[in-house]
């Protein structure tokens, strides 16, 4: 079976990363240090070889004949070690025990006047050679070529690469160590607000995190998350509400059909009988289909991935056409305004105003208007008529699904349309009031402009 990778986690990613730049950091300080601390044996290496030249150098005489004479000192055999004394290119005195490699690099700096050499060894090697000038300075004379073995320097760099890089290794395993119990620290507010998450989803508490003593990212992340919440609260609040609401709505219809199920079965009715009792299931059956239309249209409003666009007037005279093919006989309706696009989809623009348009026209004693007018990114559609209007007292219910001023007044429906009409216009970035002016009834659509 195939095992799960654990997914890193933010603090060891923070001190992986510190441990990244640490290493690179401490690198680049390691290797100038060794650079450093090379570059200075070497110069040390010089100072000695050329001291110990000139120190031979001082005990060597050039006759004005050109022969050259050493005036041995007292215990020199300090000064003889590794020091040779040429006259022009033969070596007056040399050290007994020399590589051949050493010699013959000491050979070649013969007649060379103030100048460094390196022999490969056996073990590394430093050579200098001194002029020797002649009596009268005119040129010369000779060569004291002294050399010098580079094998305890090289020592020291190389002890000095061992130690810094163990101590760059505990200085990398130390701050890695110290870097994850600081941001391990520095977490622990966020873990705290990932427990308290937690414990919410569970019980669907009301709490919230807050911003007060949180760091300022901190803050800032529980704010958002805080009115994330709110959003949340306020959906479900929404649906809540929306499903306590259909459920009110199809209980009525749904008792309907069942008595009238019920009161069919008890005895044989009469013909008349049952054709009014089929009528009475078939209207229950049709205000169920319209409250799961009512739901259905809401939820692809809000789902719609695009706003789409209409224009006016275009839209309202294809809705009376198709009114006036179903309900010949209706009062007049009268068109107004400017041909605008409005920035919603023809199918959301009629099912805003289908209701109002069916209202305005069941309710007119003579005339309807439909009135647009556009503002700054705005069109607003008013829809009058010069019906009976909205009672006083019911106009705070106006738009509450389920809802109807005069639910005897002979027409069918169960008092969705405007709840349906108010909820798709606010999902498309609209709205639609009421406005009590006037003898008749007053509605205003406000859509986005296309």
């Amino acid at each position: 079976m195939r095992r799960l990778r654990a997914a890193p986690t933010l603090r060891g990613r923070l001190a992986l990363m510190a441990l990244v730049a640490g290493a690179l950091w401490i690198a680049v300080l390691t290797t100038a240090f060794n650079l450093a601390l090379d570059n200075r044996l070497r110069q040390q290496a010089d100072d000695v070889v050329r001291t110990r030249a000139e120190a031979v150098g001082a005990t060597v005489e050039a006759r004005p004949d050109g022969r050259l004479v050493v005036r041995e000192p007292a215990q020199d055999q300090a000064l003889d070690t590794g020091v040779w004394i040429y006259q022009g290119r033969q070596a007056v005195e040399k050290p007994s025990g020399a590589s051949g490699p050493l010699r013959r690099q000491a050979d070649l700096l013969a007649g060379k006047s103030h100048v460094f050499a390196d022999s490969p060894g056996p073990g590394p090697w430093r050579l200098y050679a001194l002029p020797v000038a002649k009596a009268d300075g005119s040129g010369q004379a000779g060569t004291v070529v002294a050399s010098v073995s580079l094998d305890p320097y090289r020592s020291t760099a190389d002890t000095a690469l061992v130690a810094s890089t163990a101590l760059a290794v505990a200085l990398l395993g130390g701050s890695y160590l110290l870097t994850r119990l600081v941001v391990r620290h520095a977490l622990r507010p966020v873990a705290v607000m990932s427990d308290q998450a937690a414990r919410w989803s569970g019980s669907a508490a009301p709490e919230r995190f807050g911003s007060a003593g949180r760091p300022a990212e901190l803050a800032a992340l529980a704010a958002n998350l805080d009115v994330l919440l709110d959003r949340l609260a306020a959906v479900l609040r929404h649906e809540q509400h929306q499903a306590a609401e259909l459920s009110h709505e199809l209980r009525t219809p749904l008792a309907r059909v069942t008595a009238e199920i019920d009161w069919l079965n008890l005895r044989p009715r009469e013909e008349s009988e049952q054709r009014a009792s089929h009528e009475a299931i078939a209207d229950a059956a049709a205000t169920m289909r319209q409250i799961c239309d009512f739901l259905l249209s809401e939820v692809r409003t809000r789902e719609s991935p695009a706003p789409g666009r209409c224009r006016f007037p275009d839209l309202i005279h294809r809705l009376l056409a198709r009114d006036r093919a179903e309900g010949p006989g209706s009062p007049t309706v009268t068109i107004w305004g400017d041909r605008v696009d409005i920035g919603v989809s023809e199918e959301v623009a009629e099912r805003i105003l289908t209701p109002l348009l069916d209202n305005a026209r069941r309710y007119a004693r003579h005339a309807v208007t439909v009135r647009c007018a556009a503002g700054a990114g705005r069109i607003t559609l008013y829809v009058v008529d010069d019906g009976p209007g909205v009672p006083e007292e019911f106009r705070s219910s106006l738009f509450e699904p389920g809802r109807r001023a005069d639910p005897g007044d002979g027409h069918d429906g169960a008092g969705l349309g405007l709840a349906l009409a108010r909820r798709l216009a606010r999902a498309a970035g609209g709205d639609i009031t009421f406005s009590g002016v006037g003898p008749g009834a007053s509605f205003a659509v406000s859509l986005p402009a296309g």
